[in-house]
């Protein structure tokens, strides 16, 4: 959650003018609770039946529990991805935090593209 914070508040991702929300296979009561012990309005969103992770194919990276791990997709107007990135599969370093640095130039990179 920590993640979805930090974004909300930094300012250079903020100017990217993307819309942003989380979708997480947690439950919408474990969601609202989140939100609310991290003061987030960012929406977040349930997949507790993996429906979504399967549909943009971000379960190829699954941590141990099923689960999909840390990606991000950014996608452009049309509906096509234009950038997706997985961080938290063992395979892709593992990380469940990503500097928001790090974050905003690879989507602003993909912007422009």
């Amino acid at each position: 959650m920590q993640q979805i914070v930090d974004l909300q508040d930094h300012a250079e991702f903020q100017e990217l003018n993307v819309a942003f929300l989380s979708i997480a296979v947690d439950s919408v009561e474990e969601l609202a609770s989140g939100a609310r012990q991290y003061g987030t309005d960012i929406p977040l969103l349930t997949d507790a039946d993996r429906r979504v992770a399967a549909s943009y194919g971000v379960l190829r990276w699954a941590v141990a529990t099923g689960e999909p791990g840390h990606t991000f997709v950014l996608v452009d107007e049309d509906g096509t991805i234009a950038w997706l990135r997985d961080y938290g599969a063992p395979e892709n370093g593992g990380s469940m935090y990503v500097p928001v640095n790090e974050l905003t130039q690879q989507i602003e990179e993909h912007l422009t593209e």
